[in-house]
């Protein structure tokens, strides 16, 4: 693992994230807390003819999950709502075991070194939990 890499990565989307804001005209919405360090953070989606058309999220989180959550952003945008939640199972796959499944991106990969530190892991999963959680909770 690249630590100098991972390092950029972590600090370029941690301070300047993609997709950051309130979506207008949101289908799905979701809020995510991790309770040991105070991440909270809300995922919202459009969702169309079962297919993720928009995302964007809100945070008061650590640059990992900040991160993470700019990543994923990224990679979900226009998949099935089947096919985001096999990438967020992978994604969670990798964080946990320390080996990314065949298939997931280099984006994604360079996160793989959150595996070495077990108080993160919820802060590198917790975007995808909370995106699994939208997907289950469209808004009357």
């Amino acid at each position: 693992m690249d630590t100098e890499i991972y390092q950029e990565v972590i600090l370029q989307h941690s301070k300047r994230p993609k997709n950051f804001g309130p979506l207008e005209q949101a289908t799905h919405t979701a809020e995510g807390r991790n309770a040991s360090c105070g991440d909270e953070l809300q995922v919202q989606l459009v969702v169309e003819d079962e297919a993720i058309r928009e995302i964007k999220f809100t945070s008061s989180a650590c640059a990992i999950c900040t991160a993470s959550a700019s990543l994923m952003t990224g990679e979900v945008k226009g998949l099935s709502h089947n096919q985001a939640l096999s990438k967020a199972s992978d994604f969670r796959k990798m964080i946990i075991e320390g080996t990314p499944p065949e298939g997931l991106s280099d984006r994604l990969k360079i996160l793989e070194g959150v595996h070495h530190f077990p108080q993160r892991v919820k802060c590198a999963t917790l975007p995808w939990e909370t995106l699994a959680a939208a997907l289950r909770s469209p808004l009357p």
